[in-house]
C-alpha cells in the first residue's frame, strides 16, 4: 500500500510541475484582424506564463508563427495555463502597421478559436 501511495504521489507531483508550453495536447487557432478585417501573412508570437502584455519586443516571447493567406494562425501541442498572444501584421487597406494581444487560459486536451485583434 505504501509503494502504491508513493507512485500515485509522485505521478502527481511529476504532472503538476509541468508550467506553461510545449508539450500537451491543447491547440490554440484563429485569426488576426484589424476591425473585423482580416490580416493576412502577420505573425502572430505567443508568451508562456503570462497574461499581461510582455511589451513589443518579440524576443522577449516563447514562440511565433506566420498566418497564411486568410490571416490563420495555429499553436499546436500547449499545456494548460495561461498564455499571450501577440500579433503584428500589415493593413494594405491603410498603409500602416497594426498590432495587438490578448491574453487567453488554456485548459488540458482543448482547442481554443481566438482572434487576435489589431490597431494601428
Amino acid at each position: 500500500m505504501k509503494k502504491l501511495f508513493l507512485i500515485c504521489f509522485s505521478l502527481l507531483i511529476i504532472t503538476a510541475c509541468h508550467k506553461e508550453g510545449i508539450g500537451g495536447k491543447s491547440t490554440i487557432n484563429g485569426g488576426v484582424k484589424h476591425h473585423e478585417k482580416p490580416i493576412p501573412f502577420s505573425v502572430v508570437y505567443i508568451k508562456y506564463g503570462a497574461t499581461d502584455f510582455p511589451g513589443t519586443d518579440v524576443t522577449k516571447y516563447d514562440d511565433h508563427t506566420t498566418c497564411d493567406a486568410n490571416a490563420n494562425y495555429e499553436f499546436k501541442n500547449l499545456r494548460k495555463g495561461k498564455y499571450y498572444l501577440y500579433g503584428v501584421g500589415w493593413d494594405n487597406s491603410i498603409a500602416s502597421q497594426v498590432t495587438g494581444g490578448i491574453p487567453i487560459t488554456v485548459y488540458y486536451n482543448k482547442s481554443y478559436n481566438t482572434d487576435v485583434p489589431v490597431t494601428e
